[in-house]
């Protein structure tokens, strides 16, 4: 009967992909049935700390992340909790022996999200390594299946896959995050002042991470391979179109990439695929 619980507690962290990416939870349809659900776990626990920060706004949020932390590190020491998000992550932790430094770093970075409203480049940094470099790292124990000279050499790509879409989710949720949040990631800038020599400044620095995490993409076991091709597709196809706007145009709106062009990126690089010309 104890398998009944994993089974629900997993079903639930596939739920949570579905219902707030449909492009992750499509992408990750596309990994190896193997890869599927601990990718949807370790999605489910992101998801949910990232909501503690950015919406509980009613609530003690420095209460809730500090218990949810807590949490996090009993269930992962005592193999079992009670709630399904942190029972099905601690699965995925303790079934691929996933280092605990990168748990502490991502929660470090969310805890620089209760107060922190602007960032230096050393804090820029060390909020984009806690709260997106170490989720590629985390999933790069899933792809690799325990692989450690292939994790070491695929580490720093698996890190610039992080920081593009990280920088990017920046740029997509300016809107939200300076006029909502009063946050501004990047740092030196005031977005009320934003300049088309800055965004450019920024574009240059991502458009460098993808090149780099693209080399990685392509050195991925095949059972991995495609779902995080798609995912970097739909990213950089979500890049171009913020890159054609102006400064002016990101302060406006949320930037996204409808269904119908998510399906054309699924399909090109289906045919890509097959033709073995990723």
């Amino acid at each position: 009967m104890m398998q009944l619980f994993h089974d629900v507690s997993q079903l639930c962290s596939r739920m949570t992909t579905e219902s707030y990416s449909t492009s992750f939870s499509s992408s990750i349809r596309l990994l190896h049935k193997d890869l599927r659900q601990p990718i949807h776990n370790i999605y489910g626990f992101v998801r949910f700390t990232d909501e503690i920060v950015d919406t509980f706004h009613e609530h003690n949020k420095e209460e809730l992340l500090l218990l949810f932390k807590k949490e996090t590190y009993d269930a992962i020491a005592r193999g079992i909790s009670l709630n399904p998000i942190l029972h099905s992550f601690q699965l995925t932790v303790n079934e691929y022996k996933i280092n605990p430094a990168l748990i502490d770093a991502f929660f470090k970075s969310m805890e620089m999200d209760l107060d922190r409203k602007t960032y230096s480049h050393l804090s820029f940094n060390e909020y984009i390594y806690g709260s997106a470099e170490v989720v590629g790292l985390i999933c790069l124990y899933v792809f690799l299946e325990g692989d450690a000279a292939a994790y070491e050499k695929l580490k720093p790509y698996a890190q610039s896959l992080g920081a593009a879409f990280q920088k990017v989710n920046f740029l997509r949720d300016v809107k939200a995050d300076y006029a909502s949040l009063n946050r501004t990631y990047f740092p030196g800038l005031d977005f009320s002042n934003f300049t088309p020599r800055q965004k450019a400044e920024i574009e240059a620095d991502i458009q460098k991470d993808f090149n780099h995490a693209y080399e990685g993409i392509l050195m991925l076991p095949a059972k991995a391979r495609f779902g995080v091709y798609v995912a970097y597709k739909y990213y950089l196809s979500l890049f171009k179109k913020i890159k054609k706007l102006q400064p002016a145009g990101i302060l406006n709106e949320r930037i996204r990439i409808p269904n119908y062009g998510k399906i054309m990126i699924l399909l090109r690089a289906g045919v890509r695929n097959q033709l073995n010309i990723m």
